[in-house]
């Protein structure tokens, strides 16, 4: 008797565990960010020229590359070559390169605003780069890593997300350059064959609540 008892109350604990499990699952928050069909949200930050820039003001544009990186990041590093080779090759034909910092200039104080300005003059930018400080447009975007590419079309509706291209340490070894072949398809009217990939990069160093 004692032992069915005792086996009573321990199905009845598990079925309460079981239950308010049942319930975390329903109150967990929606993922915030965009994803693959989706259309995103402009914004106005400021440029490392003290201009503020907004997608909108590229009256002329097909459609847009937008990088969330920061002069940190090692990924951010490799890859900075490259994203300057999107730009030269992409924004005469209707695609430019708009890149962001997002990084907490306090807990990563090498992506200041300053140190972003003197970056870009090191290394001849010749793209855009934003200052994210209030990291609402990542926050809005849902980007992660560094770098984050998003490539939207001329609606502003995500076209892909992910990786630069399949090789982060060699440039020359790369095999799949999944940015070029989005845009080149979105530039042909095709659809895009690789929609999203994981993004490779360090985390993005979000603010303290």
């Amino acid at each position: 008797m004692k032992k069915n008892v005792l086996l009573f109350f321990g199905l009845v604990a598990v079925a309460a565990m079981l239950l308010a499990s049942g319930n975390k699952e329903e109150i967990v928050k929606p993922k915030v960010g965009f994803n693959v069909g989706d259309k995103a949200t402009d914004f106005k930050l400021k440029n490392v020229d003290g201009r503020t820039i907004s997608m909108a003001d590229y009256k002329d544009a097909k459609g847009y590359i937008v990088v969330f990186t920061c002069n940190t990041c090692p990924f951010s590093k490799m890859y900075e070559k490259r994203i300057d080779q999107l730009n030269q090759k992409y924004e005469s034909k209707g695609y430019p390169v708009i890149a962001i910092n997002s990084n907490d200039v306090t807990k990563q104080p090498g992506d200041s605003f300053e140190e972003m300005v003197k970056r870009s003059s090191d290394k001849g930018y010749s793209f855009p780069y934003l200052y994210d400080e209030s990291q609402a447009v990542a926050t809005a975007y849902g980007a992660t890593r560094t770098p984050h590419v998003y490539i939207l079309n001329k609606k502003l509706e995500v076209a892909y997300i992910g990786a630069i291209d399949d090789n982060h340490k060699d440039a020359a070894a790369v095999t799949k350059r999944y940015v070029e072949d989005a845009v080149d398809s979105l530039l042909d009217s095709k659809a895009v064959k690789t929609t999203s990939t994981k993004a490779i990069g360090c985390t993005i160093k979000w603010k303290d609540a």
